[in-house]
This record gives C-alpha cells, sequence and structure tokens, in this order.
C-alpha cells in the first residue's frame, strides 16, 4: 500500500531523496514507525502583537511562544487508520523549552480535495490543505498550506487567513551531518512572519502493530469532515 504522500505526488516521489522517500514512504500496513529526536538550532516568533495569536494556539497544542536556541526536540510519526477508515499519519513535535510545549497535527490524504489534509491539534478543530512538491535543490519534500477549515459539531466554516497563518516547511536529508533537517516558517499575510524553527534530527525506526499505536499521539476528537 502506497503512503499518503506517494498517493499524493506519484511519480514525482521517486525523485525524493532516498533517504526521504524512505522516511515518508510507509503506511499502516508496514507495521513500523518513525521516531525522530535531534536539536532545533532556532526557534523563533513574531513581534510581540503575534503573541497573543501564539498563546491562543497552546490550548490546542498547534503553536506556542516560546523561543531559543539549540532546543531538544522529538517528532513522532507512527501510520495508523483512523475509526473513519482513513488512513493517517501522525505528526507530534515536542520542543524542550522552558515550558515543554508539543506540536501535534494528523495528516490524512483526501481524494475529494487531491491533496493532503492536515488536521491541527488535539481535537482536529482545524483542517489544513497541504500542497505537496519536490524541492529542486534537496530532494527534499516541501509542504505549503492553502485553504483552512474550521470543524466543530455542526458547525464548519471556512477559516479566514486574515486570522491564521501560510505554513512553509521544507524537510531533506543533510548527507554531510547525516541527519534529517527540518525548516518550518508560519506567515500571515498582513502581520507578517508568525513562526516557526529549524534544525537537525536523527530518526529511530520501530516496529509498531496498528493496534499499539500510543493512544497519546492521536487526537481526542476525529473530525470527518475534510
Amino acid at each position: 500500500m502506497n503512503s499518503i504522500y506517494q498517493q499524493v505526488l506519484g511519480t514525482e516521489f521517486s525523485r525524493l531523496h532516498p533517504k526521504i522517500q524512505q522516511r515518508f514512504g510507509f503506511s499502516s500496513v508496514d507495521e513500523i514507525a518513525s521516531i525522530g529526536s535531534g536539536t532545533m538550532e532556532r526557534i523563533w516568533h513574531g513581534h510581540l502583537y503575534t503573541l497573543p495569536f501564539l498563546y491562543v494556539g497552546t490550548w490546542r497544542r498547534i503553536m506556542f511562544p516560546e523561543y531559543g536556541r539549540n532546543i531538544p526536540f522529538t517528532i513522532q510519526n507512527y501510520a495508523y487508520r483512523d475509526r473513519f477508515g482513513r488512513e493517517t499519519v501522525t505528526w507530534v513535535r515536542t520542543f524542550q523549552t522552558r515550558k515543554p510545549r508539543r506540536f501535534d497535527a494528523t495528516m490524512i490524504y483526501s481524494r475529494q480535495r487531491g491533496c493532503i489534509v492536515d488536521y491541527l491539534g488535539t481535537h482536529q478543530h482545524l483542517a489544513v490543505d497541504i500542497h505537496l512538491s519536490v524541492d529542486e535543490q534537496t530532494r527534499g519534500l516541501r509542504l505549503r498550506s492553502g485553504e483552512q477549515r474550521f470543524y466543530e459539531g455542526r458547525i464548519g466554516f471556512r477559516f479566514p487567513m486574515l486570522l491564521s497563518g501560510v505554513a512553509d516547511v521544507c524537510e531533506w536529508y543533510d548527507e554531510e551531518e547525516e541527519g534529517y533537517r527540518i525548516s518550518v516558517q508560519v506567515t500571515n499575510p498582513r502581520w507578517g512572519p508568525l513562526f516557526g524553527y529549524e534544525g537537525l534530527f536523527d530518526v529511530q525506526w520501530q516496529t509498531v502493530r496498528t493496534q499499539d499505536v500510543p493512544s497519546d499521539v492521536k487526537p481526542v476528537r476525529e473530525e470527518y469532515r475534510e
């Protein structure tokens, strides 16, 4: 079974660096997990007026206001089927800042939308279209966010970009460092840079059955709308 990232990229997937193909090429049938650990060389936030926005993000583990350099970091990527039968990949990132912070997300492939849908936070209230491409310089995977939607109960609406951010993420393999590099920048079209981080990490592969995926990396609530 192809991973959700292979389903989006099709033949373009083979242009990725082999290490990136391995990292993004597994699915729930493989019964493995990618557990990364390393250091974020820099975590930053925008101007002071962006801080209230970032503090709100901590309520559901979406964003946070801390900043610093050389921050220990882990990322947990598990593949499983959610309760709606959708192939899902966790992106649980933990930053050991002065007050440790988590940034939770779960991704699915939406045939209806023709892209990855990234559910942000612990309750999947925010669904974000993610468009994938191969970075020409690094042969890494580039992820850029698009339309965003808010869901809660019967409520559902397109989230205004004026109140949100556009994420530009690139992950690639650094052969000299023999590790994975990641760069994340979140900006707002009016307010400018909001939040981001960049650093280096290694990956350990673990065998894990679908039913044994840890419950603490899964969302508290799952949203069926894409």
